[in-house]
This record gives structure tokens, C-alpha cells and sequence, in this order.
């Protein structure tokens, strides 16, 4: 029997792709529920699938939130049928009003973004109050990792307060991303998450006592994802677990999710005794990691990625005379988000065959918002 991931029909795949097996991230989806024990605690983040029919495959398991990390990512969970979508992102500036025009175009969808600073919040209100709508809003909360929220100091409950003061803001909830804390053992990295939790509690504790209304908190990504999900007042946000890669793979073992999603590349050439190259380059895999951290195939042995440039991965091998021009390799990408973001489609698997094309719709800037 061939391997999982092996196509029946390799010649109707054009190389470099990239191969989503649906029936994997099916099961990677029902194992998300699972872990949280019902859908409506999961808020999944789609900045690592950005299509269509993901999402659509989330909304038929039960899934209703999703987060997003740009507004062509929640115009593209609103096309697919989402009705709640969180922007991960404090927008300012010109997003505010594409953030409006979201708003006006798909009145329906819920849509809320993140706050951290007084004066955005007031640009927020400023803007959605010149139309005669309100800005749906979370406070995002920095608990360590530093690279955005508000920190727990003595001035996070004036901007609590003042988030429910603004006539033209409604505050929803905390976002409290702990992405920095990936230590492979879990029993550590669950020390480390409740740890990082004592001031948000303290925070919720200040919000009760001034008599302000208590948030919702949704949290963390794919690492912290199974400590959370053991407290029922939480709401979850993972999002690399739907396709999965080799990182969180190696580094997450306590996790039961599937590789999902491929690359499928080629050796176009054999320069020299030893050496292969295929048409595997930066542009076909996430490129932002050590040359050694990019990608891991399942088919080779014994090889090592030594060079890349745009359109070309060369790869020095033991077994190079047993390897021929035209040979196809599948590799699981160290990071899942960005090797998608790379691509304008994905081929569809099922069954071992390639059955259909899926856009990757959420890799665009702009769609029509």
C-alpha cells in the first residue's frame, strides 16, 4: 500500500503546489472540538488556511467565531458563510474606515478588532459615530509576549472604563495572546500559562469591583491551546492545529493533529555527483527560518537543504544515483501560515488523488473591502 500522502494521480499536479488532504483536515478539525470540549468555545484563527472551503468545513462541524489577522481574511470567512469574525489586529489609520465599509457591506457579520491605546479607541468611535454605528471591540491584553496589548499595569482599567464610556464603542471582551510560551513539555508549558494568567485574573477581579461588566477572554493560539481549553471560562483560538506542520509537530507532542497539508515539488535537474535541485524555492516555502527549519520530506532520506534562491532548492543526497530528473517529493513545511500564503491555490486530496482546486482566497491585501 503507498503512502498516505502519495498521489494516485501525480501528473495532474503541476509542481511547486500545494496539496490539502481533506479527509486529515476534517479529522484535525473534529480533534479541535474535542480538546475544547463544544464548538462554541473555539474561536479558530484562519490566517493559517485563508480558504473558503476550510472555513466552510468549520461552520458545518459547528464552529461559528473565527479570528482573523487581516480584513480581506474576515471578508473571506463573511463570503464563506461566518457570521462572527475577530480582527487580531489594532487598526488605525485608513483600516478603521475599510473596517466601516466591512461593516456596511456584510451588515450581518459580527466583526470586532482589537484596542490597546486611548486614542485609537476615540478614532474608532469618531469614525463609526460619524455613520451611525457602533465598533465592536476587544482590549488586547499584553501578558509577556510584547508584541502588542496593553500591559496589566495601573492603567488598563481607565481603558477598560473608557471603552465603556465611548458612546460609539461596545467592549466585548479581553484578547489575551500568549504565543511567546512553546516549551515542549506540557506539564511545564501549562505552569507557564496559568502563571501568566494570575494578573489577568487580578485584572478581571479590579473590572468586578469598579462594577464594570465582566468579559468574555478569548486566548492564547495553537501552543497554548490545550492549557487553556482545561478552563471552561476561556474561549480558544488556535489555528495552525486545522493543517498542522513540522514545528508545532515536533514541538507540541502532547497535540494529536495530522499533517494536512503539503508541498509537492520536483527534481528538475542532477548537477553534480551528490547534489539535486528541485523547483522548490523561497517562493514555495516559508523562507523566514533557518535553512535547516523550512521543510521536511517524507520521501527522502539522508539528504540535506543547502541552498534556495527564488525558483530552486538544491539538496545535497546519499542516494543520488537511485533518484532521477522528474521525481516527486512531498515535504511537510516547518511553518504551515506562511508556506500558504505563497500560493493562489491549493490542490484538494482525496482518496490519494487530486480531486479538485481550492482558491486561497485570504492571502489577498484587499478583496473588495
Amino acid at each position: 500500500m503507498s503512502p498516505w500522502y502519495k498521489l494516485q494521480n501525480e501528473e495532474q499536479a503541476d509542481s511547486p503546489s500545494l496539496l490539502i488532504y481533506k479527509e486529515r483536515v476534517a479529522s484535525n478539525i473534529q480533534k479541535m472540538i474535542d480538546i475544547a470540549g463544544n464548538a462554541e468555545r473555539l474561536y479558530p484563527h484562519v490566517k493559517t488556511n485563508k480558504m473558503p472551503e476550510v472555513v466552510k468545513m468549520m461552520l458545518a462541524a459547528g464552529i461559528s467565531k473565527f479570528k482573523c489577522a487581516t480584513i480581506a481574511e474576515a471578508e473571506m470567512a463573511a463570503m464563506a458563510g461566518a457570521k462572527y469574525v475577530v480582527v487580531a489586529h489594532q487598526l488605525m489609520g485608513p483600516k478603521v474606515k475599510r473596517l466601516l465599509a466591512f461593516r456596511q457591506q456584510y451588515p450581518d457579520v459580527f466583526v470586532g478588532s482589537l484596542i490597546d491605546s486611548a486614542s485609537v479607541a476615540k478614532e474608532h468611535n469618531d469614525v463609526f459615530g460619524a455613520s451611525g454605528l457602533v465598533s465592536d471591540v476587544f482590549l488586547d491584553v499584553n501578558n509577556g509576549m510584547d508584541r502588542s496589548g496593553h500591559a496589566l499595569d495601573g492603567d488598563i482599567l481607565g481603558l477598560y472604563q473608557l471603552l465603556h464610556q465611548l458612546p460609539n464603542i461596545s467592549c466585548h471582551g479581553l484578547h489575551v495572546y500568549d504565543g511567546h510560551l512553546r516549551t515542549p513539555d506540557f506539564e511545564s508549558r501549562r505552569h507557564e500559562v496559568e502563571d501568566g494568567f494570575v494578573d489577568v485574573q487580578h485584572f478581571l477581579e479590579a473590572i468586578a469591583e469598579a462594577g464594570l461588566p465582566r468579559p468574555i477572554i478569548v486566548a492564547g493560539g495553537t501552543p497554548t491551546f490545550t492549557v487553556h481549553a482545561l478552563h471552561a471560562e476561556t474561549y480558544c483560538s488556535p489555528g495552525t492545529c486545522v493543517l498542522w506542520d513540522w514545528g508545532y509537530g515536533d514541538k507540541l507532542p502532547e497535540q494529536p493533529f495530522e499533517y494536512a497539508a503539503l508541498v509537492l515539488t520536483r527534481v528538475i535537474s542532477k548537477p553534480k555527483a551528490g547534489f539535486i535541485t528541485v523547483d522548490m524555492g523561497h517562493k514555495a516555502v516559508a523562507a523566514e527560518n533557518p535553512i535547516d527549519k523550512r521543510i521536511r520530506f517524507l520521501n527522502l532520506n539522508n539528504y540535506e537543504l543547502v541552498g534556495q534562491s527564488e525558483e530552486h532548492g538544491v539538496i545535497r543526497v546519499e542516494n543520488w544515483d537511485t533518484i532521477n530528473v522528474g521525481d516527486v517529493l512531498y515535504g511537510v513545511p516547518f511553518h504551515v501560515c506562511p508556506t500558504v500564503n505563497l500560493y493562489d491555490e491549493a490542490y484538494v486530496v482525496e482518496n490519494q488523488s487530486v480531486v479538485d482546486t481550492w482558491q486561497v482566497l485570504g492571502r489577498k491585501r484587499r478583496i473588495t473591502v
